[in-house]
């Protein structure tokens, strides 16, 4: 498609085999293990992740995010864990810059240390600890575009550019803000990462990451998760596919509610303090507006009242699942110490600034209006 293309027509549009296949407009599910082998030609395979319907949802993933290739896997934390093992060889440090979603600081805090590799955690906004990481075993730099639950937002440009410059490999989880708002290759990432189980299929019933970069790159991350196995099954892939036609629509009424109910709850007494970087007051607010085109779904906030208030809302509130997901079209709430960074310790989360009587809340695609009232009510107007 042409670049001038806007992402809504991309989304339906993107990587669609043009004439259709079988004139299905809709792509099949190739659900068969075993194709046969063409004369000189390679093995078609679910563990290769090269099957008809597997490279169908690959090719549109590329093309929304402006990369040359793709590859699916079985889950988020399957593709980050791949993306890094596809870069890292024991001995190999990481340099880790912002905090992170609980199962990738599991992985990196503790896993790492057996497989071999070297971590160093750095202030995503100080090029000076960047700098002082720097060893001759380190080999690249992992970041989130949006950090979880706190929503802060690094100097992600300046980390791709002191990755190149020193010719390290720089990896990001792009799962928050999706490429609708940011497509970090365009700022020199090299490979970016997903939990497609988020917004990317938007409707929390399937599991499944992706990476995307350039084909060679791809080329390597797809021979680890080969060995690995950590393939995406057909099923999974076709339910991926129809998620994404719907992206764009989804993650704009998702930012305009996000937006309206954190501005309510920025204004209301019963509210300590409220996280999301479309607020004028969050201390990111100007890199998220220069680097995205729209400031997501995902706010975090703290009733005024401590642990005991955190725990009356969830119970008070009629529309949003306690259910600790998001980025779906229904709009999922969660206190992050005892789901997503359950499995950090009490003095990891308080240095990372999670404390116990904060929620994360999802926004979906319901009336702002309805969400808003909801609020009121539970809060006690």
């Amino acid at each position: 498609m042409s670049d001038a293309t806007r992402f809504e027509t991309l989304a339906v549009h993107g990587g669609e085999p043009r004439p259709a296949r079988d004139r299905s407009v809709v792509f099949p599910i190739y659900q068969g293990t075993v194709y046969e082998i063409e004369p000189g030609g390679g093995v078609d395979y679910i563990r290769y992740s090269n099957t008809p319907t597997q490279t169908y949802v690959q090719d549109k993933l590329a093309a929304l995010e402006g990369a040359e290739a793709a590859v699916v896997t079985a889950s988020g934390m399957a593709a980050i864990a791949t993306a890094l093992s596809s870069v890292l060889g024991g001995g190999d440090r990481l340099i880790v810059a912002g905090n992170l979603y609980g199962g990738t600081h599991a992985l990196l805090a503790e896993e790492a240390r057996r497989i071999g590799w070297g971590v160093d955690f750095v202030d995503a906004d100080d090029p000076a600890a960047w700098e002082a990481a720097l060893r001759p075993e380190t080999k690249a730099v992992y970041v989130e575009s949006i950090t979880n639950p706190l929503v802060r937002v690094g100097d992600l440009a300046g980390l791709a550019r002191f990755a190149r410059e020193h010719g390290l490999t720089s990896i990001i989880d792009n799962t928050f803000p999706t490429p609708v708002l940011f497509r970090p290759h365009t700022v020199g990432y090299d490979l970016v990462c997903h939990s497609a189980t988020k917004a990317l299929n938007g409707h929390s019933d399937l599991v499944a990451g992706v990476v995307t970069g350039s084909a060679e790159r791809i080329e390597r991350v797809r021979h680890q998760l080969m060995l690995f196995g950590g393939s995406l099954d057909p099923n999974a892939a076709f339910l991926l596919s129809r998620g994404l036609k719907t992206l764009a629509l989804r993650v704009r009424a998702q930012n305009e509610n996000a937006l309206a109910l954190a501005r309510f709850l920025e204004e209301h007494e019963a509210i300590a303090d409220v996280h999301y970087p479309g607020l004028a007051s969050h201390p990111d607010h100007e890199r998220a507006a220069a680097l995205f085109d729209g400031f997501g779904s995902m706010l975090a906030f703290r009733p005024a009242g401590g642990l005991d208030a955190a725990e009356r809302l969830l119970r008070t509130l009629r529309i949003p699942y306690p259910a600790a997901s998001l980025g779906g079209v229904e709009s999922l709430m969660t206190r992050p110490a005892i789901s997503s960074h359950a499995k950090m310790t009490a003095e990891e989360r308080a240095a990372a600034g999670i404390g116990d009587d904060l929620i994360r809340f999802s926004t979906g695609i319901e009336a702002a209006e309805d969400l808003i009232a909801d609020f009121a009510q539970a809060l006690g107007d």
